[in-house]
C-alpha cells in the first residue's frame, strides 16, 4: 500500500500501526532516494532520519508542538510528513526549513548549532507567556561541534518545562568528525549511554540513549518517554548516515549532498581545484602554511587524497567559523601562513573575529572565499554578502581576481607578503586570463565617454557590454577591477576627465558594495555612474541569470541605460 499520498499532515500518521510506520519509513526512504538523485541535494543526512522524523511526528503534535531542524538540510522527511509531498517531490520547496512553506517550519535556518538557542528562546517565550506546547530541537551532522550549540545548551538546563534535544549521532559531521567532544559520543555509544563523564549531565541536563537510532518502535517509545517531561533533557539517538543507499552509507563524506543526476562536471578544472592544487604545491615545497577548514573540505576542493597528502599542514576545526578565524590569527602570530577556506555564506559568522581577532591585530593570514556571486540557492546559502561586509572592515586587503591566471598570481602574493591579512574571492566561473598580473585595477581596452567597471567575475560581463556598446558606435574603456576593498581614486580621476558614464558591475549587493565606493570616489566630477549588482533583499532560489536580467546587467540592458545617460 502507498501512504505518502494519503499523507496531507502529521495527524494521518497517528492511525498508522507499527508495521504500518515502518512500511512508510520505507516508502520515504524510496521516494527521498528518486527525487535527490533526480534534483540534487542533501542524501546521506535524510536518509539516516526518517524513522526519527516519522517517531517525532507520531509522538508529538506539530506545528502546536514546535520542531527546530538545526541547519534544516535533514527535514525533507519532516517537509514530506507535513503536506508538502508533491512539492517536495517536483523539487518546488526549500532545501530548508522555511516558515512561508508551512505553520510546521519554525524558522527559516541554514546554518548549524543554531537549533538550541532557538529552541531556548521559544521555551523562555512559553513560559512567559503561559503556554504548554512542547518544544523539539533536532542536532545532527556536526552541529555539537558548534560554539553556539554549547552556549544553548548550558543555558537550556535553566529553563523550566520541557525542552527536547535529539542529537542525531551518525557518527559523522559533513566530512569525518573532529574535535575533541566526539570521542566523548564514541565512549557514550559504546557503553549504551552510561559513560562518565557524560557532557550533557555535567552541564546540568537530563540524558537518555537510544541504541537502534533507525528503528522506529525504539524512537517512539523514547520520544514518549520525554515527552511531558517538566525539564529539559537531551535524547542522544545512534542513526546511519545513507542508510538504505548503499553507496551513500559506504562513502559518507560523498554522500551528504548530491548533484543533480542531470549535472554534467566542466571539462575544465574547475578554479577550486586549481586553487586546491596549488596550496597542495606550497605544502610539498616545504612552505611554512597550513590550510584550515570549518568542517566543509569536500565543497572547497580539499578532497580525502588532498588532506592525506597535506598531513598536519591541514585542519578541521569542525563547524567553528569563529575559532577558525582566531586560530588562522594567532599561526600567523607565530609565523605560520595560515589560509583559511570558507564558503562565502559562511562568512557572515565571523564578522567579530574578522574586524578583531585578525584585522586590527594586522596578521597576514588568508581567507579564500567560496561560491561567491549569483547562483540559484536559498537565502540561507546565497553569496552576496561576503564583498560587502568583509571590504568595509579596516585593514583587510580584498581581492576578486578577474582571471584564473590572476587568481593563482593573487594567492601566490597573499602568501608571500607579511604586512597584513588578504581576502580573494575564489569565483566559480573565471576565464583563462592573458596575464599574470596582480594589479588592483587594469585597464583591458581604451575607449572615450564611457567606462565599464567590471570586478572580478564580472569583468568578463564588462567586456561582453563593451562589444554590445560597440555595435552601436559607442567605443568603451573597460577596467578589469581585483581589488574591492577601496576604489583606484587616482585611475578614476584620470578617467574622469574623458569619460561622461562610468558603470560598475559586481556580483553581490550594491549596498556597502565596489559600485558605491566608485561613486563616492567620483562625487565630485562632472558624471554619472551607473551601479548594477543586487539590491539589499534575500534572494530565493534565482538563476544567476534571472538575477542579472533583475537587475539591468545584461549587455542589451547596459546599452539601453548608458544610451539613456549619454542623451
Amino acid at each position: 500500500m502507498c501512504y505518502l499520498s494519503e499523507i496531507h499532515s502529521p495527524q494521518d500518521i497517528k492511525a498508522l500501526s507499527l508495521a504500518q510506520l515502518k512500511d512508510l519509513c520505507c516508502e520515504i526512504r524510496h521516494s527521498l532516494i528518486e527525487r535527490v538523485e533526480r534534483t540534487g541535494g542533501h542524501i546521506g543526512s535524510n536518509l539516516g532520519i526518517i524513522e526519527a522524523t516519522v517517531a517525532l511526528h507520531y509522538v508529538f503534535d506539530s506545528p502546536v508542538d514546535r520542531i527546530v531542524y538545526d541547519v534544516s538540510h535533514q527535514s525533507y522527511v519532516h517537509k514530506m510528513l507535513t503536506g508538502r509531498y508533491d512539492a517536495f517531490m517536483r523539487g518546488d520547496t526549500s532545501g530548508y526549513t522555511n516558515p512561508a512553506e508551512s505553520d510546521h517550519d519554525a524558522f527559516m535556518v541554514g546554518h548549524t548549532s543554531t537549533a538550541v538557542s532557538l529552541a531556548v528562546g521559544l521555551a523562555k517565550g512559553r513560559n512567559l507567556s503561559g503556554g504548554t506546547e512542547r518544544i523539539v530541537a533536532v542536532l545532527g551532522d556536526g552541529s555539537l561541534s558548534g560554539g553556539e550549540a554549547y552556549e544553548g545548551l548550558d543555558n537550556a538546563a535553566t529553563i523550566a518545562g520541557n525542552l527536547i534535544v535529539v542529537l542525531n549521532d551518525n557518527e559523522m559531521s559533513i566530512a569525518e568528525n573532529r574535535g575533541g567532544i566526539y570521542a566523548g559520543l564514541a565512549a557514550l555509544r559504546a557503553t549504551a549511554g552510561k559513560a562518565e563523564p557524560n557532557l550533557f549531565r555535567a552541564l546540568g541536563l537530563d540524558y537518555i540513549y537510544v541504541e537502534e537510532g533507525n528503528d522506529v518502535a525504539a524512537l517512539i517509545a523514547a520520544f514518549r518517554q520525554v515527552k511531558d517531561y517538566d525539564h529539559p533533557v537531551v535524547v542522544h539517538i545512534h542513526t546511519r548516515k545513507g542508510k538504505g543507499l548503499a553507496w551513500a552509507e559506504d562513502n559518507k563524506e560523498r554522500g551528504h549532498w548530491i548533484s543533480a543526476a542531470s549535472y554534467t562536471a566542466p571539462d575544465a578544472i574547475s578554479t577550486t581545484a586549481l586553487v586546491a592544487d596549488e596550496l597542495l604545491r606550497h605544502i610539498q615545497a616545504g612552505d611554512n602554511m597550513a590550510v584550515l577548514t570549518a568542517a566543509t573540505p569536500g565543497a572547497v576542493g580539499l578532497t580525502p587524497q588532498w588532506r592525506q597528502a597535506a598531513g598536519e599542514r591541514y585542519v578541521d576545526v569542525g563547524i567553528c567559523e569563529e575559532h577558525a578565524v582566531a586560530m588562522a590569527s594567532g599561526m600567523a602570530k607565530r609565523g605560520v601562513k595560515a589560509v583559511w577556506c570558507v564558503m562565502s555564506s559562511f562568512v557572515q559568522r565571523v564578522y567579530d573575529q574578522l574586524l578583531q581577532d585578525l584585522a586590527l591585530n594586522a596578521n597576514p593570514a588568508v581567507v579564500l572565499v567560496y561560491n561567491g556571486g549569483f547562483g540559484k540557492s536559498d537565502p540561507t546559502h546565497a553569496g552576496l554578502y561576503d564583498m560587502s561586509m568583509m571590504s568595509n572592515i579596516p585593514g583587510l586587503r580584498c581581492y576578486a581576481p578577474t582571471s584564473r591566471r590572476r587568481l593563482i598570481a593573487t594567492l601566490r602574493l597573499a602568501l608571500r607578503q607579511t604586512d597584513y591579512p588578504v581576502v580573494i574571492r575564489v569565483a566559480n566561473d573565471l576565464p583563462e586570463g592573458e596575464d599574470d598580473r596582480t594589479e588592483d585595477w587594469s585597464i583591458a581596452q581604451r575607449g572615450a565617454e564611457v567606462a565599464l567597471l567590471g570586478l572580478g567575475d564580472m569583468a568578463a560581463h564588462a567586456a561582453l557590454a563593451a562589444d554590445a556598446l560597440q555595435e552601436v558606435g559607442i567605443n568603451a574603456t573597460v577596467v578589469q577591477c581585483s581589488l574591492y576593498s577601496e576604489a583606484d581614486a587616482a585611475m578614476l580621476a584620470s578617467l574622469a576627465a574623458t569619460h561622461r558614464v562610468f558603470v560598475t558591475l559586481e556580483s553581490g549587493i550594491l549596498a556597502g558594495g565596489f559600485g558605491q565606493k566608485v561613486a563616492a570616489a567620483l562625487a565630485d566630477k562632472d558624471c554619472k555612474v551607473l551601479l548594477r549588482g543586487a539590491p539589499k533583499v534575500f534572494v530565493d532560489r534565482q538563476s544567476a541569470e534571472q538575477q542579472m536580467q533583475s537587475y539591468r546587467m545584461t549587455p542589451v540592458q547596459i546599452v539601453e541605460d548608458v544610451i539613456r545617460c549619454l542623451r
